[in-house]
């Protein structure tokens, strides 16, 4: 039972069940829109510390043999907290499509209905993409093809969610209309920082670790792994790659603005790349 109840399924659900009752109370003028937003943002929040700390604890128990060594996290936090978070994750950002476009006064959007589940899937395909492979790529080779090999990289493969409690942050503040204090300037290097340093260069790292393991060359990775294996990385990194382009023409927007003497102060910008 206290498995049950401490499964993805129901925590994550259950935290934005909880987020919806408690801020409003809080931010008494918020309204539908902002309260799913902030909901749904400190939700992935709390599942990116969680994924973070858990990669963390499997990288560093696997550092001897990067190929062989296991630990049970590499498994069982994709079975009860990853594939329920991602699931959850795709209904908790239609939510806050629908809700946001309902408060605008958009006709389509007075009842829930299979025009604006496609038109949330048109707004935001490559987010539900990106989802969707992670269920149906990431999940089975982590329970089924790796051949109980591999569990470094797994472990790798969660800390990319580091970044996403800073993008979150980021959401917040200007949900707070704080987006031109020191801490909105702050949180956004460390963004940029550790969207750049766990979900882009983490990649040439792990083919660099699979290289010395193997006593081979970097250049030579590529060749010595399976096609299956070079595409899925590729299908990981290329959104990645992707957002955080847009993060940077996001930043220097905003570092023009600022250095302006005359600038009215920034308004909220609506790129929003998230994550896994």
């Amino acid at each position: 039972m206290l498995q049950v109840l401490a499964c993805g399924a129901v925590v994550f659900p259950g935290l934005f069940f909880a987020f919806r009752r408690i801020l409003p109370c809080v931010f008494k003028h918020w309204n539908d829109a902002d309260v799913v937003l902030v909901s749904e943002r400190l939700v992935s929040s709390i599942h990116a510390v969680m994924a973070t700390t858990a990669g963390a604890i499997v990288v560093a128990s696997c550092r001897d043999s990067v190929v062989n060594d296991r630990h049970w996290l590499a498994t069982y936090f994709v079975i009860w907290y990853g594939g329920p978070y991602m699931t959850y994750d795709i209904i908790a950002m239609y939510l806050s499509h629908f809700h946001r476009f309902r408060v605008k006064g958009h006709e389509d959007y007075k009842q829930h209905s299979l025009r604006t589940i496609n038109s949330f899937i048109r707004r935001e395909f490559l987010l539900v993409l990106h989802h969707i492979a992670l269920l149906t790529i990431l999940l089975p080779v982590t329970l089924f093809f790796r051949r109980d090999q591999g569990d470094f990289f797994i472990g790798c493969l969660f800390l990319t969610e580091l970044s996403t409690p800073f993008v979150s942050l980021g959401k917040i503040l200007i949900q707070l209309s704080l987006q031109n204090c020191w801490l909105h300037k702050a949180n956004g290097g460390m963004v940029l920082l550790t969207f750049f340093m766990c979900r882009i260069a983490l990649f040439p790292y792990m083919y660099w670790v699979y290289g010395r393991h193997y006593g081979i060359p970097l250049y030579s990775v590529p060749f010595h792994l399976p096609l299956s294996t070079n595409l899925g990385n590729v299908c990981i990194l290329a959104p990645q790659v992707y957002w955080f382009v847009l993060l940077c023409r996001k930043g220097f927007r905003l570092y023009r603005r600022s250095r302006m003497p005359d600038s009215s102060p920034a308004a909220p910008v609506t790129d929003n790349p998230k994550d896994d």
